[in-house]
């Protein structure tokens, strides 16, 4: 006959194994949230990266609760169209991360991406974290004095406010939508240039 006492301490250990082993990889993951004009070109980027976790595209910096898309896009919110992405540092680094976002937009345009122009198009870091920011300070400051780029980086970093997901048609946009006008134009060249000269940050 089977033993219930057994049964029960079997599962109670499965569960705290489980559990154990959930916390350990949630521990693993880091979190970060990038502002480089509009956030359908940043997520496809950075859903293409090996080490990150999850991407989604939102909203972040302003001062309107539950802001809407329509609303953002006015610039009168102070919210910039952001992707907040989590990813293992065991596999990727921020480093590599930031290096990815200064080079993947012109950080150098204040407000503005090409013809996406506005607050709400800045180029931004949201650090979760003091070691976050001292990095994103370090790199920037080292950009800035190798001249990779010929005017001075206005990318701000400030620390991570509200967060408020976009709504539910701008996730995974490019890959949802590839073959829009918008997609075809803009970010499909964005991604060819990307996966060329990022090709060793590529997911398999």
């Amino acid at each position: 006959m089977k033993n219930p006492f057994l049964s029960v301490l079997l599962s109670t250990m499965f569960l705290l194994n489980f559990h154990n082993s959930m916390a350990t990889e949630q521990a693993k993951i880091s979190k970060i949230t990038l502002g480089a004009g509009c956030f359908w070109c940043v997520e496809a980027v950075f859903e293409e990266v090996k080490g990150v976790k999850k991407v989604s595209s939102g909203y972040m910096g302003g001062s309107v609760k539950n802001p809407t898309y329509r609303e953002v896009c006015t610039g009168q919110t102070g919210h910039a169209e952001v992707i907040q992405l989590e990813y293992d540092p065991s596999v990727i680094s921020l480093s590599s991360i930031l290096e990815i976002f200064w080079m993947t937009h012109d950080p150098t345009t204040l407000n503005r991406q090409g013809n996406d122009i506005g607050p709400q198009y800045r180029s931004v870091i949201f650090y979760h974290s003091e070691d976050q920011k001292k990095t994103a300070q370090q790199l920037l400051e080292k950009l800035n004095s190798s001249g990779a780029f010929i005017s001075p980086i206005v990318t701000e970093i400030t620390k991570a406010s509200v967060y408020y997901i976009a709504e539910d048609y701008h996730q995974d946009y490019f890959s949802l939508n590839g073959q829009q006008p918008y997609c075809q134009y803009v970010i499909q060249p964005k991604m060819e240039k990307f996966r060329k000269v990022f090709s060793e940050y590529l997911k398999n």
